[in-house]
């Protein structure tokens, strides 16, 4: 792949909360010098991010639910409603872990719908954490599952923030339960190009990280091996 093509996949992403201002404008700069598909950050980014993006075709991208996912659908509604009023264009909210592991399914798919309902009437997509790390393999089916009746866009693996992050047999999982009409993305620990290539041989359509100009360099340093 190019490094172009590459670069269209990358959620460019500064979710640590010691992140200053300068952080997330050079976030902004490297994502707009290098065609990344968004820049990632926690929602009172949002308008900076806006800013600094204004005349490129680089998405804003927020978090909501971030990063456990326990807040009530009210709550990640509002906190969606907040965002999208700010600008962002991309939602990744995280799941209600406790209550899918608990066999609440319809608390989980009300809670995404939700926030899909919201996003997707402001032209916004929706990305769904499932914090695959906490699930076992008949969970994370469910999970897909669950997304696909409640009209998310994607589902992604992780938030960084676990115990764990993307795995290719994760990856693998969601693509053959979700099938090829929602995107897959994979996030947590994925900070080379090798990585990068794998992860979309295993399904991934976007991957999260905070490794994209490394990642860049790398493709760079073995063009032509894929």
């Amino acid at each position: 792949m190019r490094n172009s093509e590459i670069a269209r996949l990358i959620d460019h992403t500064l979710l640590k909360p010691d992140a200053t201002p300068d952080k997330i404008v050079k976030l902004c700069a490297e994502a707009r010098d290098n065609g990344f598909a968004s820049v990632c950050v926690n929602p009172y980014w949002v308008p900076v991010v806006i800013r600094e993006l204004a005349g490129s075709a680089v998405k804003a991208c927020t978090v909501i639910g971030f990063p456990l996912g326990a807040n009530s659908t009210a709550t990640k509604v509002f906190e969606t409603r907040d965002a999208l009023q700010a600008g962002a264009h991309e939602i990744d909210m995280v799941i209600n872990v406790g209550a899918l592991i608990g066999g609440d399914t319809s608390t989980v798919q009300t809670d995404i719908a939700g926030v899909v309902r919201e996003a997707h009437a402001a032209g916004a997509i929706v990305k769904v954490i499932l914090e695959t790390c906490l699930l076992s393999n008949d969970q994370k089916v469910t999970a897909c599952k669950l997304c696909v009746e409640a009209g998310a866009d994607f589902v992604k693996t992780s938030t960084g923030f676990s115990t764990g992050g993307a795995t290719l047999d994760d990856v693998r999982l969601m693509r053959q339960t979700v099938g090829p009409k929602l995107g897959v993305k994979a996030s947590g620990g994925v900070r080379s190009y090798d990585e990068v290539m794998k992860m979309v041989q295993a399904g991934a359509t976007r991957i999260g990280t905070s490794s994209g100009i490394a990642i860049l360099a790398g493709a760079t340093a073995t063009e032509g091996a894929y």
